[in-house]
């Protein structure tokens, strides 16, 4: 039976980390393509040029990674300055996404443990003596 439940457990743990994976990028690229539609500091040919790139998905990458890799590609201040509160703001919103996600599967999950057996599957039910105490007498 160990075997079986560990199977199952790596089986759900595998499940959810994959669920809560794609919401996390699903949320970080909306998140970023609102975040840059929305700057005004950003070109309309950029705004459209990177909603059709971040269509595919967007990396997850820190502030430092992003903001180095701006200024390898000469991106004035200004632009990179909205780029980097794009995608900061998205980063913490498909974070903050992802951890809804995980918190409502953990309450959902808690309903079905009242499914759960409380006593073992497949041993036989032993019969407990009882005693009247009237006559003492056991049955």
């Amino acid at each position: 039976m160990g075997g079986l439940q560990n199977t199952v457990t790596n089986l759900g743990a595998s499940l959810g980390t994959a669920l809560v994976g794609a919401v996390l990028i699903a949320s970080l690229t909306t998140g970023l393509i609102h975040g840059v539609q929305a700057g005004s500091a950003i070109p309309a040919d950029v705004k459209t040029q990177a909603t059709t790139q971040f269509a595919a998905g967007v990396p997850f990458i820190s502030d430092t990674d992003l903001k180095a890799q701006l200024q390898k590609a000469n991106v004035p201040p200004a632009q990179a300055d909205a780029v980097l509160k794009a995608n900061s703001d998205a980063r913490l919103s498909a974070l903050r996404t992802a951890l809804w996600v995980v918190a409502l599967f953990a309450v959902a999950a808690l309903f079905f443990t009242g499914l759960i057996p409380v006593k073992p599957i497949g041993r036989p039910q032993h019969e407990v003596a009882t005693t009247s105490p009237a006559d003492g007498s056991t049955s």
